[in-house]
């Protein structure tokens, strides 16, 4: 039988009270003891039109991409650990 495994990936989104500064925190949730977490920001131009889901969007997609990076760094840490030889993965 094959084993499966569930990971859930957590995003926290708050915005600044002037609505132009949006924060996302995207966080990995396995069984694994060891935590991820990635944040992102989107800052919108004053002249532009209040739309809170473009900086939402803009904000959890960054912190997305920066949780993948951390993930790929946690992926060859553990390679190196095992194979005692330098490792570097990209996306």
């Amino acid at each position: 039988m094959i084993h499966t495994r569930t990971w859930t990936v957590e995003i926290l989104i708050g915005e600044h009270e002037d609505q132009r500064f949006t924060r996302a925190e995207a966080r990995l949730h396995t069984d694994a003891p060891t935590r991820l977490t990635g944040a992102g920001t989107a800052r919108r131009n004053p002249f532009d039109p209040e739309v809170p889901e473009i900086g939402d969007e803009i904000a959890a997609a960054r912190a997305l991409s920066d949780l993948a990076h951390r993930l790929l760094d946690a992926a060859a840490g553990d390679i190196e650990q095992v194979t005692h030889r330098s490792a570097r993965l990209t996306s």
